[in-house]
């Protein structure tokens, strides 16, 4: 019998082996289909499964959410065999995962933060990139103080548009809520509103900044890529449901892996994560999608600190009472840097 046991044990070794061996090898083939690297799967090899073989993410028309939509292969080779995309005509990812309908997702941090300071279920994960949004004002508009007493357009008050704006006024030393004029409009109505001269300004974000550039509308009041302090904290952060962390640690580890990975791609090779996006139909044009890609700092997952970017965001809207959490009770409610400390020490490369 002890024969037996050791030789059944040395075949289960040699199928573990092969087993892992074939994923590794599966990993390449998938990341060339999507016509990207391939990235080493060796430690994923060895880990356990994902609890659930099923992943809700969220389709939305901003280009800057693309690490999600280019992840997908690298989910599969996660061992996430039915990768789903829940489409939605507006940009509110935030909300999909708030009420149930998706399982993780990057969205804005100002949008996950309203959810957090409402009582939604919604932990962040990781913040993934800096700098999409651009505050694109009209020719009378010169700084952001000049927007005392002037029109700006949201989609609606409260979503991430209106909160990022709100924030930045307020650092300026304006008043948000009674020195703007502040109206509701589709993001396509607010452009074409600017184009016009009927709005004094608005905040974009790709592939908005890219088109709007391209057809000589406004200019860049703030580019938060480029311009502090903006430039210094994560304007893109990925969350998830917070039963979905809690049921499925290891889904939720090997999820946030794809996704950031695929932000790495995004940085290191914008045009064929372009080209991708245009494939899935993620994008429309190659042109605003390669320029969008090569304008968002992807490459700043590992550097910056995500704590950082909830306390700056959480004292002005705290101050202006669009939020009633304390930066303190945010991040200890509504965050899990678990999964992420662990991938930076896997991913140093």
């Amino acid at each position: 019998m002890r024969k037996a046991s050791t030789a059944f044990a040395a075949c289960d070794m040699q199928a573990n082996h092969r087993q892992r061996r074939d994923f590794v090898k599966g990993v390449a083939a998938l990341a060339g289909a999507a016509g990207l690297p391939a990235f080493d799967m060796s430690l994923a090899a060895v880990e356990p499964p994902p609890e659930t073989k099923t992943l809700r993410l969220t389709a939305t028309p901003a280009i800057c959410l693309a690490p999600q939509y280019v992840a997908e292969a690298l989910l599969n080779a996660e061992g996430f065999t039915d990768v789903q995309y829940v489409k939605l005509e507006n940009p509110s990812p935030n909300s999909a995962i708030a009420s149930g309908n998706a399982d993780i997702s990057m969205d804005a941090v100002w949008g996950f933060m309203s959810r957090i300071d409402a009582g939604d279920p919604v932990t962040i994960l990781a913040g993934v990139h800096l700098g999409c949004y651009q505050l694109i004002g009209s020719d009378k508009i010169k700084t952001v103080r000049d927007l005392k007493g002037k029109t700006v357009p949201v989609f609606k008050l409260g979503d991430p548009n209106h909160l990022f704006l709100s924030s930045i006024a307020a650092y300026v030393g304006l008043d948000p809520r009674k020195d703007i004029n502040w109206i509701t409009r589709s993001p396509t109505e607010s452009v074409q509103l600017l184009a016009k001269g009927q709005v004094d300004a608005y905040m974009a974000f790709p592939p908005e900044p890219q088109e709007m550039k391209a057809k000589g509308i406004g200019h860049v009041l703030v580019n938060t890529g480029i311009d502090k302090p903006w430039a210094q904290y994560y304007c893109c952060v990925a969350a998830a449901r917070r039963a979905f962390v809690q049921s499925y640690p290891v889904a939720t580890k090997r999820a946030l892996r794809a996704l950031l990975k695929a932000a790495d791609l995004c940085n290191q090779y914008p045009e064929r994560a372009a080209q991708l996006l245009i494939e899935k139909k993620f994008a429309s044009r190659y042109d605003y999608a390669l320029q969008a890609l090569r304008d968002v700092p992807y490459n700043a997952w590992r550097t910056y600190d995500p704590d950082n970017t909830l306390r700056f965001y959480s004292v002005r809207l705290h101050e202006l009472g669009m939020i009633k959490s304390t930066p303190q009770k945010l991040i200890a409610e509504g965050t899990d840097w678990r999964f992420l400390n662990e991938l930076k020490r896997e991913l140093k490369a």
